[in-house]
């Protein structure tokens, strides 16, 4: 999967760099959303929640036209979002 990072909408450094955004797409239970919002359905945005290689939990807004990935937003799991990504794996590994 690549990544534009030009002109990202959203500053990259702490607490988030754009290696660990990268990685938490490349997480084996990451969880991807379709958004149920008319809005986001037309300029076909997605959501991840993922953790990187160090175990934060990212979740990330994102677009994708199949060969770039641009991430629009991420920041650190809420305690809601860690509860659903858990619950997710959760249920992967007990299949």
């Amino acid at each position: 999967m690549d990544f534009d990072w030009n002109n990202s909408p959203f500053d990259l450094g702490r607490p988030l760099t754009s290696q660990d955004i990268e990685e938490s797409f490349e997480d084996p239970f990451a969880v991807r959303l379709l958004p149920d919002s008319a809005r986001f359905g037309l300029q076909a945005r997605f959501f991840n929640l993922g953790r990187s290689a160090s175990g934060v939990g990212i979740f990330s807004l994102y677009r994708a036209n199949g060969r770039m990935t641009r991430v629009i937003f991420a920041r650190q799991f809420t305690t809601e979002e860690q509860f659903l990504y858990q619950r997710k794996v959760t249920q992967m590994l007990a299949q």
